[in-house]
């Protein structure tokens, strides 16, 4: 169970980062790589926008 909801979460981490990336560069290289650090990403856009 606790492994299933770990696997759900990254996920959806990595859609949420491509998402922001795809919205503010409409670059797939630079989705791609933010797809990659994932939640790094996503906080560093909440803390930096």
């Amino acid at each position: 169970m606790r492994w299933n909801i770990v696997t759900q979460g990254i996920s959806f981490g990595t859609a949420l980062a491509i998402a922001i990336s795809w919205s503010l560069n409409h670059s797939v290289l630079w989705a791609i790589i933010h797809g990659v650090f994932s939640w790094l990403y996503v906080v560093y856009y909440i803390i930096r926008y």
